[in-house]
């Protein structure tokens, strides 16, 4: 046989015998099995698979190629992006995942205009309202916060489209809820493909690109294999982080059952997957245990079962390794690209009415400034902070060989008549209570400048109807014009020496026109006039006490400020009002008279220690009835001794401190923080201003415990009075001032 016929017969030979390239088979230059590693979804248990890539880099195994589905598309993506195990270790260490999971913005963003909402109106929820139909959100959480965060983390490669071409090429596997169908994302907007593959339905609001309505891929495919057997790779590493199924005995409510039915779709689509590999492929299964998908507060003790689970494997795995120099030369090829040093331009693309203009005037970066995405973040958190959007994204765009930063708000499908809900209760568990229940509709971006109209109806102890029309005087002005009216109702209660001699029922109508100025985010002074009318009906108390009219009218002065991290649990910063209103009979009132009314208070927390100090000062001169001259004291927090609103003079004063401590937590998806604390308060009401004195101040105090709740706070409290008067309160809503 000729030596040529003999060498095609033993290639032949060579080419169809069953055998197995290593990567240590392989010298420099030559060819080796291209490996893919495919992560599946399993929320907070997915953290395993950070583990399983540490070890893998330990065993100098180079990864060709990823693809995930949810929490493993979270850290498939940032992984492909370039970010070391090193870097992920510390990300899912330090990150607030109870803010990641919410849409509540930082209070430092917000407008002081929308911080006066969430101050009077605590429950967290929104609604539209359009053509008398009710509207609520896609999703209970639109993904704003997780966005920014994944927005900010892949910065670096906004600017590649196609997935083939990050530092290490990548795929998220999500699900048309349309269609049922398995859509696998290999291009776009890599921040926008790993929030897509994780936007649990009814959770998240679902992700919408190209036209597709996607939510997470953990519904058609929790282990991808498919997707990365199509990026043409010859081994395959693949990791199971999904929740075991439950044992029978633990099937006792509707819940698990429910979880139960859920897990069993779930795992019968991923037996499907894994039925793909082959008998070269390896797979992975962390022992986590009975480890919750929603145990983020716990999230990084999972890595090192996910390292162990791979070291199980590692004699078979090292097949696979790469020398030290050669892994060197591969991870130096996933280093991650450089970002332009400066803006070139600041675009702002809005779906809604406000001008371009006035979006941009909110914003700190500028054409000239250094790109840095923290910053952006923040922008992005700014725009978002006026509360318009259900989401606000910003991206790195080359144009004509220029770098910029374009952002994207987009308006809230269920606006732009919005609704939200307040809910107050005092009650002192001796008969007398103190309920009201509020709403208020805002008509927001009327026009290009971001005017809006606000209208407030209160029902309960205290009703009251309030409306305002909010208009900015240009585009890059904070100076705003607000005329407003109100109508409202209350009770005040008439004591002498601690003894009730009277209730009288307050109705008071007022027409105002404010100017003002928004200072930053962090306060508002307005100057304005207004013009009144109303009336005091006795309604408990001696007959022959008279019925008072009255006609009000006069100007006024107030400054508020407001930089605290919660309405009504603050942890940091202050919050202050002063007003000053001057009654002038040439404006319509009966008399005149001049009040000031201020109060300031301001927390300080280390550790899970808090103390928050305040003061309040109020006065008034002139006055000849009672309703608009007097103010109030008692009740929690408020000389915690005395019933709600026991005592009443034209001069008062208190001071407090109030101490509360982080106790713990009411485990969920989202914890429910747990306060204990108590309150040192003095203070009084005098006859005259001369009367006032530390010597005549009454001393009180409390011992409360409290949750932070979707409602509100919520406090369970007992006073006492320096002369040995308690009381007991339950208090719901708005933490009284």
């Amino acid at each position: 046989m000729k030596p040529s016929v003999q060498l095609t017969i033993l290639s032949l030979l060579l080419i169809a015998a069953p055998q197995r390239v290593t990567a240590s088979d392989v010298e420099i230059g030559e060819e080796r099995p291209r490996i893919g590693l495919v992560l599946g979804g399993g929320g907070a248990r997915g953290a395993a698979h950070i583990g399983v890539l540490r070890e893998l880099e330990r065993l100098n195994i180079p990864i060709d190629a990823i693809a995930g589905t949810s929490m493993g598309a979270l850290v498939g993506g940032l992984y492909a992006s370039g970010m070391t195990v090193t870097e992920l270790e510390a990300l899912i260490a330090r990150l607030d995942w109870d803010a990641a999971f919410t849409d509540k913005p930082n209070r430092k963003h917000l407008r002081y205009r929308r911080k006066q909402d969430d101050a009077s109106l605590p429950i967290n929820l929104e609604l539209g309202l359009r053509d008398g139909e009710l509207l609520i959100p896609s999703g209970v959480v639109q993904g704003q916060q997780i966005g920014l965060i994944l927005r900010s983390l892949t910065t670096h490669v906004s600017h590649i489209e196609e997935f083939d071409n990050l530092p290490t090429p990548f795929r998220a596997v999500a699900a048309d809820i349309a269609t049922g169908d398995a859509v696998v994302l290999d291009q776009g907007d890599l921040a926008v493909a790993m929030r897509a593959s994780m936007s649990a339905p009814g959770i998240f609001a679902p992700a919408k690109i190209g036209g597709r309505t996607l939510v997470d891929g953990g519904l058609v495919g929790n282990v991808p294999v498919h997707a990365i057997k199509a990026m043409d790779v010859d081994i395959i590493i693949a990791v199971d982080v999904e929740f075991p199924l439950y044992q029978p005995e633990q099937l006792e409510s509707a819940i698990s059952i429910s979880a139960q039915v859920l897990t069993i779709l779930i795992r019968k689509e991923t037996s499907r997957q894994l039925e793909l590999l082959g008998p070269q492929d390896f797979l992975i299964r962390p022992e986590l245990g009975e480890f919750g998908s929603a145990n983020f507060a716990e999230i990084s003790t999972v890595v090192e079962p996910g390292a162990a689970a791979t070291q199980a494997q590692s004699q078979r795995l090292s097949s696979l390794s790469l020398s030290d120099s050669e892994f060197k030369r591969h991870m130096q090829r996933r280093q991650r690209a450089l970002l332009p040093q400066t803006l070139d331009f600041v675009r702002v693309r809005n779906d809604g009415r406000i001008s371009e203009k006035v979006l941009k005037s909110r914003l700190q970066s500028r054409a000239g400034t250094s790109i840095e995405p923290e910053k952006l973040a923040e922008d992005a958190a700014h725009i978002y902070g006026l509360q318009l959007y259900e989401q606000v994204d910003y991206k790195i765009v080359r144009d004509a060989g220029k770098a910029g930063v374009e952002f994207t708000p987009r308006a809230k499908s269920w606006g732009p008549n919005l609704l939200q809900f307040g809910l107050s209760l005092q009650d002192d568990l001796e008969g007398n209570t103190s309920f009201n229940v509020a709403s208020r509709l805002t008509r927001a971006g009327v026009n290009s400048l971001g005017g809006e109209w606000r209208a407030d109806i209160q029902l309960g102890t205290d009703p009251f109807a309030f409306t305002e029309f909010y208009q900015p005087l240009s585009f890059d002005s904070r100076y705003f014009v607000a005329p407003r009216l109100r109508v409202r109702q209350n009770n005040f209660n008439v004591f002498l020496d601690n003894d009730n001699l009277a209730r009288y029922r307050v109705t008071e109508s007022v027409l105002g026109l404010d100017f003002g100025r928004e200072l930053g985010r962090w306060g508002e002074i307005r100057i304005g006039a207004f013009r009144g009318t109303g009336d005091a009906r006795l309604k408990v108390g001696d007959p022959s006490f008279p019925r008072i009219n009255f006609d009000s009218g006069g100007t006024f002065v107030s400054f508020n400020i407001d930089t605290q991290d919660d309405a009504q649990i603050p942890l940091d910063g202050m919050r202050g009002s002063f007003a000053w209103v001057s009654s002038q009979r040439g404006l319509g009132a009966d008399d005149k008279f001049d009040s000031f009314d201020a109060t300031v208070s301001n927390a300080w927390t280390h550790g899970r220690h808090t103390i928050n100090a305040g003061v309040r000062y109020s006065t008034s001169q002139g006055a000849d009835d009672i309703p608009r001259g007097f103010f109030t004291l008692g009740g929690f927090l408020n000389l915690s001794g005395l019933a709600r609103d026991e005592i009443s003079g034209p001069h008062a004063a208190l001071a407090r401190l109030i101490y509360y401590r982080r106790s713990g937590e009411i485990r969920g998806t989202l914890d429910t923080p747990v306060y204990i604390g108590a309150s040192l308060e003095i203070g009084n009401v005098w006859e005259s201003r001369s009367s006032i004195s530390v010597d005549s101040a009454l001393l009180s105090g409390s011992l409360f415990a409290g949750i932070d709740t979707f409602i509100g706070p919520v406090f369970l409290a007992a006073g006492l009075g320096e002369n040995g008067e308690t009381s007991l309160f339950l208090s719901i809503g708005n933490t009284p001032d």
